[in-house]
Order: structure tokens, then C-alpha cells, then sequence
């Protein structure tokens, strides 16, 4: 199954896909359950975050993961929509500065009350 970043549908895309799958993909997918802990890092997210899935998964995305997410680009915006039961899909541009050079990318943010699994894509 061909998964682009700027799909309409992705987030029931990304949902029917198998880790083997997820690893196909040339963007970075970041899945993270309402405990706000990651359950889902490709590979792509791994070559260009240099941090390997084992060491990702587990962990909360916006304290021990990518600590230069939790702000009101991204991590509140999640936080609002589960507050008010609405559906998030939004991209952002946006700069990575954590364990990295800061680096340009576009974030995708994903919720929708339908589903577990929270997403954040990272296209670079």
C-alpha cells in the first residue's frame, strides 16, 4: 500500500499498516497512545532522528523523545483536541532541535477520537 505525507486519509492508512509496513515508508511516523508514550517509530524516523526504534518506543514523546515538541506548536494542540472530542490533522513547518542540529521539517499531527494511536509525521 502507497502512503504519501500529504494523504487525505492517512490516519486509517497508517492504522491498517503492520510495523513492516511502517518501516516501507519514506517519511518519519511517530505513534504514541493517550498515555502519551511511543508505540510506533519507523524506520525512516530512526535514520533521520538517529535514534533506533528500540530506544524510542516506550518512552513519552514530549519529555523523553522530542522534549522540543512540548509547547504549543504541538503538544498542546493534541492536548485541545482531546479536550474538546475534535479530530487533528494539521501541518506544520516546523524546526527539530533536540539531539540534533537544528533541522526544517513539516509535522503532520494526527488525532481523531476514533482511534488509539495519536501520530505525528515527519517529512524533512
Amino acid at each position: 500500500m502507497a502512503i504519501s505525507f500529504e494523504q487525505t486519509d492517512i490516519l486509517a492508512s497508517l492504522e491498517a499498516l503492520d510495523d513492516n509496513e511502517l518501516d516501507t515508508l519514506d517519511f518519519g511516523v511517530i505513534g504514541f497512545t493517550g498515555d502519551i508514550i511511543v508505540c510506533r517509530y519507523n524506520t525512516s524516523e530512526a535514520k533521520l532522528s538517529g535514534l533506533r526504534p528500540v530506544d524510542a518506543l516506550g518512552k513519552n514523546v514530549f519529555t523523553e523523545l522530542a522534549q522540543c515538541m512540548n509547547n504549543f506548536l504541538v503538544a498542546v494542540r493534541f492536548e485541545d483536541a482531546i479536550t474538546e472530542g475534535v479530530s487533528l490533522d494539521t501541518t506544520i513547518d516546523f524546526i527539530l532541535s533536540w539531539r540534533m542540529r537544528p533541522t526544517k521539517v513539516q509535522l503532520r499531527l494526527l488525532y481523531s477520537p476514533g482511534y488509539s494511536t495519536r501520530y505525528i509525521l515527519v517529512q524533512r
